[in-house]
């Protein structure tokens, strides 16, 4: 495969990976079909791990975080933001035409229907909130796929782990052991993971929500610890406590998604009235 531009898209739309993701993790599918995950993934979605797995290094997740982590780019609402979201919605996702709200309605409305908090509630609704990151330039590898360690050696339960031998991280000695430039157990706030969607928007609402939030937001799409239990060298036991409420979380952000669309007019009341409970009328991004 050649070499392409880190910048320009590779996927159709940023739910490309979204939906595949679901398919990888479907309830239904077989145990082989898990086991021969990649031999039917699309084209543009193989090209994305790729430079996902190439581009992000420590020394890259680094310079994201103090690029972005000072919250200088915008201050806004948080429906405000869900309505900018919006636009990244286009018409060549072949699997939904729901926008953006809807998605997020989607699985808060789940949430809610399943008689879980408030707070929990609101997750549901913003967890994606971060992918406005695209809107703001930043490649698609930068702002979704699965979340992974830098600075230690990449596990194989990582999706497409062959496409980082070309990560220039894979020939650093010191960033190669079992736990690279961490301490065993030393929990995940010390660990650097890739940049993405989720670790920026925890840094954006970490001050609002009750520190379960948090940790669905910041590790939704850890997939390599919450789903397939790699990385549990580096995690201390309040990690592994509230990893429960990330995978509590999991099957609304994978299995909520239909085709059934959730009216954003009439639920904007209660969700507005939800968010002021939590949030400011504006919050720096």
């Amino acid at each position: 495969m050649g070499t392409a531009d880190p910048v320009s898209p590779t996927l159709q739309s940023i739910d490309q990976w979204d939906d595949d993701v679901r398919q990888r993790y479907d309830p239904n599918r077989k145990e082989e079909e898990f086991r021969q995950y990649g031999d039917g993934v699309r084209p543009a979605v193989r090209e994305f791990y790729r430079l996902n797995h190439t581009n992000q290094t420590l020394a890259f997740a680094r310079q994201k975080r103090a690029q972005w982590l000072g919250r200088h780019y915008a201050e806004a609402g948080i429906w405000e933001m869900m309505e900018l979201l919006n636009t990244l919605v286009d018409d060549s996702d072949p699997d939904t035409d729901l926008s953006q709200i809807e998605h997020n309605l989607q699985a808060a409305e789940a949430i809610r229907a399943a008689g879980h908090p408030r707070w929990f509630q609101l997750t549901g609704l913003i967890h994606d909130l971060g992918k406005v990151l695209w809107l703001w330039k930043e490649p698609q590898w930068a702002v979704v796929g699965d979340t992974f360690p830098l600075g230690c050696a990449f596990s194989d339960k990582i999706v497409f782990h062959e496409f980082f031998a070309a990560n220039p991280d894979a020939h650093v000695a010191e960033y190669q052991t079992l736990c690279g430039i961490y301490e065993e157990s030393c929990g995940l706030d010390k660990v650097c993971l890739s940049w993405g969607h989720d670790e920026y928007l925890y840094h954006v609402t970490r001050g609002y929500l009750p520190e379960e939030a948090q940790y669905m937001i910041r590790y939704h799409s850890f997939y390599p610890a919450h789903r397939e239990q790699a990385y549990q060298h580096l995690m201390n036991d309040h990690d592994r406590d509230m990893f429960q409420w990330v995978r509590r979380f999991n099957p609304f952000d994978l299995y909520s998604k239909s085709h059934s669309k959730p009216d954003p007019v009439e639920l904007a009341p209660y969700y507005r009235e939800l968010i002021a409970e939590f949030f400011p009328d504006k919050i720096r991004w």
